[in-house]
């Protein structure tokens, strides 16, 4: 008997093709939560516009809590699942969980932003040089420190509500913070209280309430959510208050937050991640840990709201001038790999 062998066209093996590839997922692992903190917003929307220009690329978003002891455990399990072509993420202590899942899941792939671990074959980081963050607002606490700002008075002091100290505040942005502080007023010195949690908006109101008393000329919180009591108590008390990472903190209070500066992450998530899946799993990302700073254009000032615009035109030249410098490289602070 005659075998019948059947000829597809190239249109039809192109559809099979379609069907029985496996559909590429990606998944974010949020930290903590994403609601309130504009990092984990922009990674998520970084994520997100990128998925979303990819053909059969779908996106989960899975949000990790407050309590670290659950993330390694919750990640291990996306690790597991084999369902995610890549899983991404941004905190300092992420790497280091996304390593030991990886020795038990090699085949699985991270990305993690806003930290640094170089070597990893199966993990790709990028750190912002956030020495260069924390200088711009210390600049201009600095300026209002000073007395050059209009309702600060020359206290020669402002301080630093954290959350909770971790790697990147240590090593740069309070650096960086007092750094810029000390360039604009040589006098100054920098209070700093640590809050205990990134939600408890009213003992950080308390908090700020006694740096204000004790003379602190403005504040810079670093506590997620709990920010906003910092920038109520700064308006209360006819202070000022700055902001990282975007720049919604000029609409929480404007005439009270004077200065944000902010980090791209959204554009940055957008780039790597595009890159990774275009790449795949052998991408030569993978094992590398960047340093991104103003020169890239990752970390910026955000000198466009009415709030910034109506300080000083000799105050703005002044921080202007320093974020130009950092821009062209002429003012190099000296971040290093965590």
């Amino acid at each position: 008997m005659r075998k019948r062998i059947a000829v597809l066209s190239p249109l039809v093996l192109a559809a099979m093709g379609a069907i029985a590839a496996p559909a590429t997922k990606v998944c974010v692992f949020v930290p903590g939560v994403v609601s309130g903190s504009p990092i984990y917003e922009q990674l998520v929307s970084g994520a997100g516009r990128a998925v979303s220009e990819l053909p059969g690329v779908s996106l989960k978003v899975v949000e990790g809590g407050y309590d670290q002891a659950d993330w390694l455990g919750k990640i291990s399990a996306l690790a597991a699942s084999g369902s995610f072509s890549l899983i991404v993420s941004s905190n300092a202590a992420i790497p280091d969980l996304c390593a030991q899942a990886a020795a038990s899941f090699p085949a699985a792939r991270f990305f993690v932003a806003d930290a640094w671990l170089p070597g990893n074959k199966s993990i790709h980081t990028v750190l912002y040089d956030q020495l260069e963050q924390g200088y711009m607002v210390g600049y201009l606490a600095g300026l209002a420190s000073s007395g050059r700002l209009p309702r600060s008075g020359a206290t020669h002091k402002a301080g630093i509500i954290v959350a909770q100290r971790y790697p990147s505040f240590d090593k740069l942005i309070s650096p960086g913070f007092e750094m810029g502080l000390k360039a604009a007023d040589p006098e100054a010195v920098l209070e700093t209280r640590v809050l205990g949690n990134w939600y408890d908006a009213t003992k950080a109101s308390e908090l700020a309430k006694g740096l204000f008393d004790a003379g602190a000329a403005a504040i810079l919180p670093v506590a997620g959510g709990a920010g906003q009591g910092v920038v109520s108590a700064a308006a209360a008390k006819g202070r000022y208050a700055l902001w990282l990472d975007d720049d919604s903190g000029y609409r929480l209070a404007p005439g009270t937050v004077i200065g944000c500066s902010v980090l791209r992450q959204e554009r940055l998530v957008y780039e790597r991640v595009k890159a990774l899946l275009a790449q795949g799993s052998g991408s030569p990302l993978y094992g590398k840990a960047d340093i991104v700073g103003a020169k890239e254009g990752y970390v910026d000032f955000a000198a466009a709201d009415p709030s910034y615009l109506s300080l000083p035109a000799s105050a703005r030249a002044a921080l202007d001038g320093q974020v130009a410098k950092l821009k062209a490289g002429a003012l190099v602070l000296g971040v290093a790999g965590l």
